[in-house]
Parts: structure tokens; C-alpha cells; sequence
């Protein structure tokens, strides 16, 4: 077991961390939401051992949320100053792209729906197939690992700098068919409009579940080892 204090930044009323946070407390780990649209100073944070950054339906580059954005980049860079590693996932990791020097902009294809990317670690980034749900994509900073892409952009990195790690994913390994049923009825028209259709996406997600949920605990669990927070072992 490992018992760490996570703060997971989210949109307020979608905060949900699924399968990733069924693990984290299934070993341990306490979360504490964080509402990315009021944040605190990471001196008010309280002692945290790991940063965790949801997806969103909004687009980093959008000038309407740059406040926001910056506040959470600059979370995102005291934690890390404080030697505390951090974990994006789709615009959580867009996010962390961008506090590090990366960039944020539309996809050349929009990703809606079950698919395999390209890995080049399959520890960090097995090839999936995974959830989808973007047509965001982002520029790995300067210096850091490349895990995987996809015809979307890049789908995973890793930084490293003075033993301090940060892991980002596009993908969603997160989400449960419950959660995925809410996005699809409030963003159907956008899954029709990038060729995806509701229905058999969200066949896929109840059909996959059990696979789904374990491959996105053992991917927790790497990713747990890999950013120092326990040791590497199987999901059980």
C-alpha cells in the first residue's frame, strides 16, 4: 500500500477519476478534488505528494479561459518546484504541455471513439486500444520522452529534470462506461459532427469494461512507480 494525499484539478461537476482514481485509493491514496476555475496557491495546497490533472471539454488555447490556464500551469510548475510529480490526462496534459514550454492547438483529426496509438513505451503507454475524446492536440516540450502518437498528435509524454517526473496521456484511461454515457448525451451532436456514433461507442466501453478497467489499474500502477510513488507490480 502507499498512502499519498493527491490533488485532482478538474472541471467543477465533471471531476470524476474514474478507473485512475479507483486505483489510486484502492492503494492507498486520498483525493482531494480542486476546482481548476478557483485554485488555490500551491503554498495553501496543503502536503501533497502528487498532482493530478483532468480532461475538460474546453480547449486550453481558448482566450475565454486563459486565466485559468495560467493558474494551472503555474500549479503545475510550483508543484514541481516543490518536487511533487504530476499527472495529465487529454487537457490535464495539454495543460502540463503548456507549462512546459509546449504548445496547444486544434488537431489535424479530430479522436472520438476506441482506438490503438502508435507506442513507443508500452509500460507508460500501451497501444489500447483507449478512449478517445479530442480534437486538441499538443506539442511535446522541449527535452522531454515521447511515449506515443497517434494520427491526433502526440498521445503521451514523460519529463524528467533533477528527479522530478511528470507524465502526461491524450488518451483516457480513466473514464467508466457510466461516466463515458453522461459525455456522450451531452456531446452527441460533436461525436456525430467528427464521424463517431454515440451508440457504438458506448457498445464498445460496456462490452470492454472489465478489460478497460484493468489495463487502465496496471497503467496506474506504472505510472505510480515510474513518477516514485510506489513500487512497480501488477493490479490485483
Amino acid at each position: 500500500m502507499v498512502c499519498v494525499r493527491v490533488l485532482v484539478v478538474g472541471d467543477k461537476g465533471d471531476d470524476g477519476a474514474g478507473f485512475v482514481g479507483e486505483r489510486l485509493e484502492t492503494v492507498g491514496a486520498t483525493l482531494v478534488p480542486l476546482d481548476r476555475d478557483a485554485l488555490c496557491a500551491w503554498n495553501d495546497a496543503g502536503p501533497t505528494d502528487l498532482l493530478f490533472l483532468l480532461g475538460s471539454a474546453r480547449a486550453a488555447y481558448d482566450s475565454q479561459h486563459a486565466g485559468a490556464v495560467e493558474a494551472e500551469a503555474r500549479l503545475i510548475r510550483a508543484a514541481l518546484g516543490s518536487r511533487v510529480p504530476v499527472l495529465g490526462i487529454c487537457y490535464g496534459a495539454q495543460v502540463l504541455a503548456l507549462a512546459l514550454g509546449g504548445q496547444v492547438m486544434p488537431a489535424r483529426v479530430a479522436e472520438v471513439g476506441w482506438f490503438r496509438v502508435d507506442s513507443r513505451d508500452p509500460v507508460l503507454c500501451p497501444p489500447g486500444p483507449w478512449l478517445q475524446f479530442h480534437q486538441d492536440a499538443f506539442t511535446p516540450p522541449q527535452g522531454v520522452r515521447v511515449l506515443g502518437s497517434s494520427p491526433g498528435g502526440c498521445q503521451g509524454f514523460a519529463y524528467e529534470r533533477d528527479g522530478v517526473r511528470a507524465l502526461a496521456w491524450q488518451f483516457h484511461p480513466e473514464v467508466t462506461p457510466a461516466e463515458l454515457a453522461r459525455w456522450l448525451d451531452t456531446a452527441g451532436d460533436f461525436v456525430r459532427e467528427q464521424g463517431g456514433d454515440p451508440v457504438t461507442i458506448q457498445a464498445e466501453a460496456d462490452a470492454r469494461a472489465e478489460v478497460t478497467s484493468q489495463a487502465a489499474y496496471d497503467l496506474t500502477d506504472a505510472a505510480l512507480a515510474w513518477l516514485g510513488l510506489v513500487a512497480a507490480r501488477r493490479a490485483v
